[in-house]
């Protein structure tokens, strides 16, 4: 049986808003698996899934640009060490190069953007080498996208961590800033409950009749409970159900509809979303070599 630190313990508790005895006790149920004793305390408590935020683990920034017309754009992730970092003029300033660069010359990876050149006449990776050298930190590119808009794009960045693009069609410039902008605040997954993968859908409604299952009540009545959990989760992780950030009375589907427009797509970043970060624990380290 793995240790269970009180750091795990801790995040666990972070993801899912319960207390840390209860949070505990499923991740010893789940062998230490974060990710199986989450879905322990969803099925017995009905814990909302975690948060994107809490799962941020990297520092980095987020680099945009979009092209004159807007008719095309691009998002670039760049990960470094510390925060101190992330907020370098001459590092935020090379996230935004790159994102200029794959506007231009569409790279097929972060392989073959690294031998892109920039406006300096240097390549990605030699600047990248010396941006390591000069601060004395790892610098990567995680990733990138490029977006060639069906309508027009909007762009958005959350202070440096969080980045949007969004694809529109229709209504007016301030729409398209709104949009992105909830899309930073709410975190959806998709456009509308049809664009939520299958995986997604499956594992919810499997969550959803494991809590429903413990009421004890008919089948007919806990089929019914099953979908109603799975149509409430849709509701609140697509963009269109959702209540707008700054009118929750209207939904973001009626905002487009009543401007006559239309969301074609958008991509979300968040700066290290997925990335497990190491803690350190200073004092068993001075422990440890205490022993030594």
């Amino acid at each position: 049986m793995p240790e269970i630190s009180a750091s795990r313990v801790m995040e666990l508790r972070q993801r899912t808003g319960l207390p840390m005895m209860e949070c505990k006790k499923a991740l010893t149920e789940a062998e230490g698996d974060l990710g199986k004793a989450e879905e322990l305390l969803r099925i017995r408590s009905g814990a909302k899934a975690s948060k994107a935020a809490s799962r941020v683990a990297a520092e980095g920034i987020v680099g945009i640009a979009v092209a004159p017309d807007a008719k095309t754009a691009a998002m670039v992730e760049v990960n470094c060490e510390t925060d101190f970092v992330a907020k370098n003029d001459e590092f935020r300033a090379f996230a935004n190069e790159i994102a200029q660069v794959v506007v231009r010359e569409q790279p097929a990876d972060v392989e073959a953007l690294a031998g892109r050149t920039l406006a300096a006449g240097d390549t990605i990776e030699t600047r990248r080498i010396a941006l390591v050298q000069k601060i004395g930190e790892n610098v990567t590119i995680r990733r990138f996208v490029r977006l060639a808009a069906q309508g027009r794009i909007a762009s958005y960045v959350h202070g440096t961590k969080i980045g949007v693009l969004v694809d529109y069609t229709g209504g007016n410039e301030a729409l398209g800033k709104d949009l992105a902008m909830h899309i930073a605040a709410t975190k959806p997954i998709a456009v509308s409950r049809e664009q939520v993968s299958a995986d997604v859908v499956d594992k919810e409604r499997s969550i959803a009749a494991a809590r429903a299952a413990e009421s004890g009540k008919p089948a007919n009545i806990v089929e019914k409970m099953v979908e109603g959990a799975v149509a409430k989760f849709l509701a609140e992780v697509t963009l269109l159900p959702q209540p707008f950030v700054k009118n929750d009375k209207q939904t973001v589907g009626d905002l487009v509809k009543g401007q006559g427009a239309r969301v074609n797509g958008f991509v979300l970043y968040i700066v290290g979303e997925g990335i497990e970060k190491r803690k350190d624990d200073f004092a068993a380290e001075v422990a440890a070599m205490a022993r030594n």
